[in-house]
């Protein structure tokens, strides 16, 4: 028998440790995020025409394989290693510049490269389609492309929607300068834009805003301080300032493109005091800016500065409805695979009752976001093609979705990690920065009270939007013939119901403190009708009709009144819970059977 060195190591994998690492819930890198995503897929299939459907699935498919894989890859390693500030060049020239991890760089040509995330509504020939293409089709990349990465969307979406403000407000010779570089895929060439709206004195209060534009000429020079500066390295900034003399308030601010560079390319005059240390976000860099006399260039109407800037971040508050319902997806499907493979007690842990109504938790808020952002952005292509109605349920809507989604979002989030257990605390997995990229959503582009205060000071109070959404809401509901007419009675009821006690808070200002629950109400109603039409459709045509068992679990748990110390009066939920965990599809028989249990 031949001897044995005892100075040989053991392996260092032993059968013991490869038999405790299978204990470990895997998580769901490695998977396509659009093939497993059979919800997304379904309403893509109700609302994208079939040419365009058909000439974007394999570029989808293409983003949810680099979703599950290498984009998740980046993210995790961008989040460990964010942006560093320099603030001088080895010469000592004030030469500010961000330096990224090479991990951010490769998303960059992901997202701006490869997708064009941020030119494919603007121009034609992004990924190979001979039109602009529309929102639905972009905003179903976005919630791809965010169950990976959070960060880079906000560069990508503020060159997005930084675009739209040049499209619509800027001079010929504005437009020949930057529209088209930052509309460019090539990232030698590309300008990204960059978003510097808030100042000391105030976020959502604009009015307190204080920097100062001085004429000179056919430019302007600005003065003063950005306190909250997203993508602070952007090529082209946009930014509200006042004009000398101007009156005070928001009615006084003036929009204006700031360009990083100067034609002759030396830096503009202004400086990145620092870059902001982030509770989330942390791939992308966010700072403080001092504007030192830098030039700017006036766009639109200068009375009107605020209002033209808002065209801007209604565009975003729809990007950030279509981020919370993939972040969400993110969590559920993390969620259900913990689920599927950890055993505590004899059994895996989605036979556990307790554990099974945690997932509808996480389930419900996901699926209402899908479906209220995807019919959302179908009213924004009619409203883009001269649509008034559409416009009107599009302006309301978006404010809705951004108000609810994003809140629902910390809450899965949340959720997620806890399905997870302990290892959800930890940084090794994605979790934990779902949890701090979730809260990002309640704070840009208007905290949940400005968003609740929106739509009902705004779009209920001054244009009656709230009756618009009704009748398209209803609109659908009369279409989905397919589900039972008792269920369809007692939506319709409820959106009434929605409708008029929106209208009463909307009616006097002592009931503005309920501002947050009439909005509420407005998301549970659009998307329990929305659900309904969707699973009605789908089991109709022999296909899967579940969204209608959705749409009862939104009516029990959002919509009608509970005692929480009483017991229920039928075991629906318990047959309901089981046909949504299960992946078999579900016929439109026993949808209906469920919803009037």
């Amino acid at each position: 028998m031949a001897s044995v060195d005892p100075r040989t190591p053991e392996p260092r994998e032993t059968v013991r440790d490869k038999t405790a690492a299978s204990l470990v819930a895997p998580d769901c890198r490695g998977t396509n995020f659009y093939r497993i995503d059979r919800d997304a897929r379904a309403l893509l299939g109700l609302h994208m025409e079939p040419r365009l459907r058909a000439a974007m699935e394999p570029h989808l498919d293409r983003l949810g394989e680099l979703a599950g894989g290498r984009l998740d890859e980046l993210a995790e390693i961008a989040d460990k290693h964010p942006p560093v500030l320099h603030s001088r060049d080895r010469f000592g020239r004030d030469e500010d510049w961000v330096e990224f991890h090479p991990a951010y760089r490769e998303m960059e040509r992901i997202g701006f490269g490869e997708f064009g995330l941020h030119a494919m509504a603007h121009r034609p020939g992004v990924l190979g389609w001979p039109e602009k293409l529309p929102y639905i089709a972009k905003y179903a990349f976005q919630y791809l492309f965010v169950q990976a990465e959070f960060g880079l969307m906000c560069p990508i979406s503020v060159t997005d929607t930084g675009s739209v403000l040049l499209e619509n407000y800027a001079s010929d010779d504005l437009k020949a300068r930057y529209l088209g570089r930052m509309l460019s895929q090539n990232m030698d060439e590309i300008f990204k834009g960059a978003q510097y709206m808030t100042e000391r004195a105030g976020g959502s209060d604009l009015a307190n805003s204080a920097v100062v534009a001085k004429r000179e000429g056919d430019f302007w020079r600005l003065y003063g301080d950005k306190w909250f500066c997203s993508a602070v390295d952007g090529d082209v900034v946009l930014l509200l300032a006042r004009p000398e003399g101007a009156a005070s308030g928001s009615r006084g601010l003036g929009l204006f493109l700031m360009p990083r560079r100067l034609e002759n390319g030396e830096r503009n005059n202004y400086r990145i005091a620092r870059l902001k240390e982030k509770f989330g976000t942390r791939s992308m860099a966010s700072g403080e800016v001092v504007l030192e006399g830098a030039i700017a260039y006036q766009l639109g109407a200068m009375e009107r500065g605020r209002k033209q800037m808002m065209d801007m971040v209604n565009l975003s508050r729809m990007s950030h409805g279509a981020r919370a319902a993939g972040m969400m997806r993110r969590c559920l499907n993390e969620s259900l695979q913990v689920a599927r493979h950890r055993s505590a007690f004899g059994r895996p842990i989605i036979e556990h009752p307790l554990l099974r109504r945690q997932l509808m938790k996480l389930m419900v808020p996901t699926e209402q976001a899908l479906s209220v952002f995807t019919y959302d952005a179908t009213m924004m292509d009619r409203a883009r093609a001269g649509d008034a109605e559409a416009e009107r349920v599009m302006r309301i809507l978006t404010a809705v979705l951004k108000f609810r989604a994003c809140r629902d979002n910390i809450r899965v989030a949340t959720g997620a990690m806890e399905v997870r257990g302990g290892n959800g605390y930890i940084e090794d997995w994605v979790n934990s920065r779902l949890i701090r990229d979730a809260h990002i959503g309640v704070l840009w582009e208007g905290t949940s009270n400005i968003n609740a205060l929106d739509v009902i000071n705004r779009a209920v109070a001054k244009s009656g939007s709230h009756e618009t959404l009704a009748r398209a809401l209803k609109a659908k509901l009369d279409a989905a013939t397919a589900a039972p007419a008792s269920f369809r009675d007692e939506i319709a009821k409820l959106i009434d119901r929605a409708v008029a006690f929106t209208a009463d808070v909307a009616a006097k200002p002592k009931h503005e403190r309920l501002a947050r629950l009439a909005t509420d109400a407005l998301y549970n109603v659009a998307s329990a009708a929305l659900m309904t039409w969707e699973g009605a459709t789908a089991g109709a045509s022999g296909h899967d009709a579940r969204r209608m068992i959705l749409a009862r679990m939104v009516v029990e748990h959002r919509l009608h009144p509970s005692d929480p110390m009483s017991l229920p009066t039928s075991d629906w939920e318990e047959g309901a819970t089981t046909a949504l965990l299960d992946p078999t599809p579900v016929s439109i028989e026993r949808a209906a059977q469920l919803v009037t249990a």
